[in-house]
């Protein structure tokens, strides 16, 4: 989980983000509706994907501020015959990758066939709907807002479709930034770049500790022990999180012993 300070948010900077030492990411990148990450997918060769949870988000909204009682009963259609029950599949998706964790193997094989036989006549129905939609909807409404996103996204929207390894949306990620943004809200401010630095370093440690289940304090504890003996590439590859996951549990196994005895 990598957070990262850039001073504006520009297509250079975010360019940046995934240019490492041995060149840039190739490979699949799954966004919101930033235009500025069309910008870069393209400059950069990734394949784009979309966010079904933004798109549900607009309707969510349409529904709820649309001034015309039909525009709010359309934006229920999109939100309960179409994207409700695209998410009910996924949830079964979520499952069969969760029953698979054991394992260590994906079946993406089973995610494949469930979302082309159940989800897909769905977003087909859904984008028709759309089509069919859109042209009689003044496009500054909110209903107007979220079909033009909708048809704006639709080919990055859909194309998860067809990939068994992606998720429909980037909720995941949205939660892992979470508790930076609800803690900035506390804090206000960094007195300056080296500070905002410092955080979004302290950040992607502690989150990525999060993810790989490791508990960070104790995470944190190791590393100043053992980074200031660090002297190789190897050794400090070492402490990197997903790789002290072995050394970690061993300690606290062997603590439990120490205070059951």
């Amino acid at each position: 989980m990598l957070f990262n300070y850039e001073a504006s948010r520009t297509v250079e900077a975010l360019k940046n983000l995934l240019i490492g030492p041995n060149g840039p990411y190739r490979g699949k990148l799954l966004t919101d509706g930033l235009d500025k990450y069309d910008a870069v997918a393209e400059a950069l060769g990734l394949l784009h994907y979309g966010c079904l949870a933004h798109c549900r988000q607009y309707f969510d909204k349409a529904a709820k501020v649309t001034e015309l009682p039909s525009g709010r009963s359309l934006a229920r259609v999109a939100l309960e015959d179409f994207l409700k029950k695209v998410y009910v599949i996924e949830r079964k998706v979520k499952a069969l990758r969760k029953a698979a964790e054991s394992s260590g193997v994906a079946p993406l094989a089973e995610i494949l066939a469930l979302r082309q036989m159940e989800a897909a006549p769905i977003i087909a129905a859904f984008k028709q709907w759309v089509d069919d939609l859109l042209p009689g909807v003044p496009s500054k409404t909110a209903l107007g807002k979220a079909l033009a996103y909708t048809t704006r996204q639709w080919e990055k929207l859909s194309r998860f479709l067809s990939d068994p390894k992606i998720p429909a949306d980037n909720n995941y990620c949205e939660n892992q930034i979470r508790p930076f943004a609800v803690g900035r809200r506390s804090w206000l401010f960094v007195d300056s770049q080296l500070g905002a630095k410092a955080s979004a370093n302290l950040y992607s440690i502690v989150m990525t500790c999060r993810a790989n289940g490791i508990e960070p304090y104790a995470y944190l504890c190791h590393l100043f022990e053992e980074l200031p003996k660090a002297k190789t590439t190897e050794e400090l590859e070492a402490l990197l999180p997903w790789n002290a996951k072995a050394a970690l549990d061993t300690a606290a196994a062997q603590t439990d012993d120490e205070l059951a005895a």
